[in-house]
């Protein structure tokens, strides 16, 4: 084999390894969407009512888009906070979407962005399980976690005392 051949043979094996590194450093693209990679996310809202009724876990459904910076901080804050996390993997149905649901009682007082809402087993959309604003009973704000998490909690509670 010749020096040239030699070279040319190391030179494309330098070129294929290069682009393979480059192509594994690139994050997967989940159903998770930066809200918890940890997390079992449903892909659609169908998908998880079949899910919730196999399980009997509540299904809690977080409206976002990708452009809206109040989304984007809620996301930040949903994802670092070890609790809601813990609670989202082990006792509920997690769906997250960037469209609106066909289901308009997961809109009942509009479809603003972010907005939190809890459907339980018995396919009841939870309208009593608010956030903290009145003119926008299911939005949370990257501050209060603690409220969404308090809201978790109650979700999970009451499906335990109603079913």
């Amino acid at each position: 084999m010749s020096v040239q051949s030699l070279l040319c043979v190391m030179l494309l094996v330098t070129v294929l390894e290069c682009a393979a590194q480059k192509k594994a450093r690139k994050p997967p693209q989940t159903l998770s969407r930066g809200w918890g990679d940890e997390i079992t996310w449903v892909q659609t809202y169908e998908e998880g009512l079949t899910k919730m009724k196999q399980s009997q876990k509540p299904l809690m459904v977080i409206h976002h888009k990708e452009d809206c910076p109040y989304s984007q901080a809620l996301k930040k804050a949903f994802a670092a906070d070890k609790a809601v996390q813990k609670m989202a993997q082990e006792d509920f149905v997690m769906l997250n979407v960037v469209h609106e649901t066909w289901d308009k009682h997961l809109a009942s007082d509009g479809t603003y962005v972010p907005r939190i809402v809890f459907v339980d087993p018995s396919m009841k959309v939870r309208v009593d399980i608010v956030g903290k604003y009145g003119n926008r009973l299911y939005a949370y704000q990257a501050d209060n976690v603690d409220t969404l998490l308090n809201n978790m909690k109650k979700a999970k509670v009451l499906l335990h005392n109603e079913l």
